[in-house]
């Protein structure tokens, strides 16, 4: 059994994009992430080192993502779904990756990529 540790809403700016305009300035990306993380050694710890801690996730794709310079968002998903699940244990991680206003007639684009569990 599997649970699920989350981040919705997640913004980093990063410089990314193929389009000339797109690499003069950072522009915002938004993540939302559910990782597979079996919870219950936590729960009965109640140890922050036992657990998938969210916050560490955040701030390590706030570094990393801030020193990415990729074309394609499904790249800069694929390499933050990597370091997820190589650096903090996760089992599956569901990412989300959308680029708003990169578009004018959509509020955002982007992907979705399941890797791990999550993928089937």
């Amino acid at each position: 059994m599997q649970d699920t540790v989350f981040i919705e809403g997640l913004r980093i700016d990063a410089l990314i994009g193929v389009h000339a305009h797109e690499r003069h300035a950072l522009r915002p990306l938004v993540f939302d992430i559910q990782m597979r993380f079996d919870n219950r050694i936590p729960a009965l710890s109640d140890a922050l080192a036992d657990a998938l801690d969210y916050h560490a996730v955040s701030m390590r794709l706030v570094e990393f993502v801030g020193q990415t310079r990729f074309n394609l968002v499904e790249t800069l998903a694929e390499q933050c779904a990597a370091l997820i699940l190589g650096e903090f244990g996760a089992a599956g991680v569901r990412l989300k990756l959308s680029k708003p206003g990169a578009f004018e007639a959509a509020d955002t684009v982007g992907v979705v990529i399941e890797r791990g569990s999550f993928a089937s």
